[in-house]
């Protein structure tokens, strides 16, 4: 009886691999016959004599010759920073990336120099010009200056990040403290916190409610970030999604993880004879009761609290301030971002915020010089049970509610009458 049924099932499954083979053979004879009657040819990228050599010789002749036919007024407007800065990053360029410097293709036809490439990265960032619309300048391709830009935010991020995108170690702290409080009258303040929104045009479709916000209306990606009075650019977050608000950020943000791991310098500081172990970020009313965060009197009722709430946001509006010139100098980050990947847009934007500062330092305005000896506090984590505690502090609604209280009375007694003016904005 086993060996009949065994047989049975042997031959059935026989008879299925037989109809199996012949329905593939079909398909395959099918699609055999579509590629040959095919009557559509190969198409091939076509070439163009760009002549690059060209493009180089003019670009040069404008911009960088020894007596060029724009001057430096012009190419600080044109390209952001001084001629001097541009030269010492494409060097930096050609230093780390072969890419970056003029080389033969596999053709044996001339490239593009390093100033053609740099300089194509640099005004698609500035203008936010589509990769081909310097072609007939540059003599560039819209694949080849695509990637010269992509390549250039990635070397300014990984050669750049430890200096300009640093946290403040004890010395920049106090001169902070000291430049904020002559500035705003604000005693421990070490900046301002607020988010920015960047519109996401090419964000596929099965993620748009993820990065769509009900007040945006669009895909956007959020930036968290912190300047100072200088507007240097402290702290950076950016790549959340946009339906997020700045309270979500901030439970995700790494801002505070030095605090709580007790790896940061001492930030101590006295106001109105009381001491506070950590400095402060002045921000808006959505952010949480943290001991190091001071917002506003929602509905001040006194002239005391008046006053501190107009010189708190006036002072708030340093982060504001920070945004607008970047978004101003950088257009590529004022316009909707064109690419599909959430990395290469944190690849553009942190290399935005890293041009930003290292303009800043070139021209002299810096708060904080920067010192590569320094020391940025204990770089070993304290235990867990310490770390239970350092977030328990941060977390204290009372130190909150007493840090703004001291600091009423501080800006009551010792603030002048109106707070001081803001440095006009950068062309």
């Amino acid at each position: 009886m086993s060996s009949s049924s065994s047989s049975e099932w042997y031959s059935s499954s026989s008879e299925e691999d037989v109809i199996m083979h012949n329905m593939i053979m079909n398909a395959a004879q099918v699609f055999m016959a579509a590629a040959e009657g095919s009557s559509q040819p190969l198409t091939r990228r076509a070439k163009y004599n760009r002549d690059q050599e060209a493009g180089h010789d003019k670009l040069v002749a404008d911009y960088f010759a020894d007596e060029p036919v724009y001057p430096a007024e012009i190419f600080r407007r044109r390209f952001r920073m001084s001629r001097q800065l541009f030269l010492r990053i494409a060097g930096d360029m050609a230093q780390s990336d072969p890419f970056f410097t003029l080389r033969n293709d596999a053709r044996g036809q001339r490239g593009f120099s390093n100033l053609q490439k740099c300089t194509s990265a640099i005004r698609q960032l500035a203008y936010g010009y589509a990769p081909d619309a310097l072609d007939e300048y540059i003599r560039m391709s819209e694949r080849t200056a695509r990637r010269c830009l992509y390549k250039f935010c990635q070397w300014v991020v990984k050669l750049y990040s430890k200096r300009y995108l640093r946290k403040p170690n004890a010395n920049d702290v106090q001169k902070l403290y000291q430049a904020h409080e002559q500035r705003h009258g604000f005693p421990g303040m070490l900046g301002s916190i607020d988010c920015m929104h960047w519109q996401w045009q090419n964000c596929p479709v099965a993620w748009q409610g993820q990065y769509t916000r009900g007040d945006q209306g669009h895909p956007t990606i959020i930036l968290e970030a912190v300047a100072s009075q200088d507007l240097w650019i402290w702290h950076a977050f950016f790549g959340l999604s946009g339906s997020l608000n700045d309270l979500n950020i901030i439970y995700q943000s790494q801002i505070f993880d030095d605090v709580v791991a007790g790896t940061g310098p001492d930030t101590s500081f006295t106001v109105s004879g009381v001491e506070y172990r950590r400095g402060y970020y002045l921000a808006d009313g959505i952010y949480p009761t943290y001991s190091t965060i001071v917002k506003t009197v929602p509905h001040p009722t006194d002239d005391k609290r008046k006053k501190f709430a107009k010189f708190q946001e006036g002072a708030r509006k340093d982060i504001e301030h920070a945004f607008g010139v970047l978004q101003k100098k950088w257009h590529i980050i004022s316009i909707p971002a064109r690419s599909q990947t959430p990395r290469r847009l944190r690849h553009i934007m942190y290399a935005c915020i890293i041009l930003h500062n290292m303009i800043i330092e070139d021209e002299g305005r810096a708060i904080c010089d920067y010192d590569e000896n320094a020391s940025a506090g204990n770089s070993v984590p304290v235990s867990e049970e310490q770390q239970d505690l350092n977030a328990f502090a941060l977390r204290n609604e009372y130190t909150h509610h007493n840090l703004q209280a001291d600091l009423v009375e501080y800006i009551w007694n010792n603030a002048q009458n109106e707070p001081a003016h803001h440095m006009e904005d950068e062309d």
